[in-house]
């Protein structure tokens, strides 16, 4: 663990493991590197594996200034350059899987590969409804409420009330001036674009139901595969084992994909 500083920002991550390709977790809105922990534990054991707070968020600092989806993929960006880390796989839930598309597409010959965990990258029609509304209930005093009850919708009923909770009071703790820009960001970006820029191997892991059109999705990104996991909310902890599977596949995709040797040939 340890604290990288960029222009006076203090950025945390925690490190672990060997092995190629390396893994960069990046966290949902609201949440920390802690969020995929499950996932950062089971790879640790053949990759070198980093997870990230990202900027407003966790351990990171929390400066008062704006915070963009093109922002937070530049301080990943940087962090895997400054922490050494070649090629790696970005992995990423919700807003994490937003950032992790957008800093492939911002940095083409960064990553091996993406992978995204239910991230509203093309939201479906409903989906930009509720975000549409949650932006409106952001720009007013106490808004960071509303993100609370917005996150609290996306549990099913039967979810584990000590893990529902823990998330559910860290998303509280996010300041009104990291929320409000970040989700102004989130619904004026551009999913189609960025996806039509990443020629890497891209993962999308979809909820039950998908918060995404997933056809629009094929279309922007024709080398995307497309998984889902049954019966499961926004957040699939309830999966870990699947989860797991699903990323190992496009892990092996992505590094049979990086540079071959010289004289060798890659994907």
């Amino acid at each position: 663990m340890g604290k990288l500083i960029r222009e006076g920002v203090a950025l945390y991550f925690e490190d672990a493991g060997k092995g190629t390709p390396p893994l960069l977790f990046i966290h949902e809105l609201g949440g920390d590197c802690t969020h995929l922990a499950a996932q950062f534990d089971h790879f640790r054991r053949g990759h070198r594996v980093v997870a990230i707070d990202l900027r407003g968020h966790g351990q990171s600092n929390t400066p008062q200034q704006g915070y963009t989806i093109a922002g937070l993929a530049g301080d990943v960006a940087w962090m895997c350059y400054e922490l050494g880390l070649y090629r790696p796989v970005l992995i990423g839930h919700g807003l994490g899987g937003i950032v992790a598309v957008a800093c492939a597409a911002q940095h083409p010959d960064l990553a091996a590969g993406v992978v995204a965990l239910n991230a509203p990258l093309l939201p479906t029609a409903e989906v930009q409804i509720r975000q549409q509304r949650l932006l409106e209930d952001l720009r007013e005093p106490g808004g960071v409420g509303a993100l609370r009850a917005f996150m609290e919708a996306l549990f099913l009923p039967e979810d584990g009330p000590q893990r529902k909770e823990r998330i559910l009071d860290q998303v509280a703790l996010l300041p009104q001036w990291v929320a409000l820009p970040l989700w102004e960001s989130v619904c004026a970006w551009d999913g189609g674009v960025a996806l039509a820029s990443c020629r890497l191997p891209l993962l999308y892991i979809a909820a039950d139901p998908p918060c995404i059109d997933i056809a629009r999705l094929r279309a922007a990104c024709p080398q995307a595969l497309v998984d889902q996991t049954a019966g499961t909310d926004h957040f699939q902890l309830q999966v870990t084992g699947e989860i797991n599977a699903m990323m190992a596949r496009l892990i092996r995709i992505s590094a049979a994909c990086l540079p071959a040797p010289a004289g060798g040939a890659g994907c």
